[in-house]
């Protein structure tokens, strides 16, 4: 009996966050029209960014400043659907390298890696906001203090992909 209630003590949290989902479209502010500066336009979604998107908590988006390309994922609770930008490069049949904790000159962290397929060669940055107060520059850090409520969110999920950089 000691056993089964330590257990289920130990896993308490986890239910509560099962529980309480917030309303994905009564709280969604709308997509950013500028990021660092520059000016944003939203692109489509491909057929299957629109899949995956169809069970997602939250919004996907995907936007150019005419320079770069931007997925900006609005998550409104923990998911395990959030997962890395590395791992959906990779699914796209790109190498990638291993990913690096990177500073901005403006101080902002990022996680930042390479991805290269045939002739293209990007630098990938991404990060997990929530408002001001939040940064997570690696998703499972994010997910585990979401999922326990350390942060409330909504969150958002910035990923920049440059070429060439």
């Amino acid at each position: 009996m000691f056993m089964l209630s330590g257990v289920l003590l130990a896993t308490a949290p986890f239910w509560r966050a099962a529980r309480e989902r917030a309303p994905v479209e009564d709280s969604f502010p709308g997509w950013p029209t500028s990021f660092e500066g520059r000016t944003l336009r939203e692109l489509p979604l491909s057929e299957r960014e629109e899949r995956f998107g169809a069970g997602f908590p939250g919004r996907i988006g995907r936007f150019t400043d005419g320079q770069r390309e931007l997925i900006l994922r609005w998550v409104a609770a923990p998911t395990r659907q959030l997962h890395p930008a590395a791992d959906c490069f990779r699914g796209l049949g790109y190498s990638t390298s291993p990913p690096a904790f990177w500073r901005e000159a403006d101080g902002s962290a990022w996680h930042r890696f390479t991805a290269s397929r045939g002739e293209v060669r990007l630098t990938v940055r991404e990060a997990i906001l929530e408002g001001t107060a939040g940064r997570w520059t690696e998703v499972s850090q994010w997910y585990w203090e979401a999922l326990l409520g350390q942060t409330r969110g909504p969150w958002w999920a910035i990923t920049v992909a440059e070429h060439g950089k």
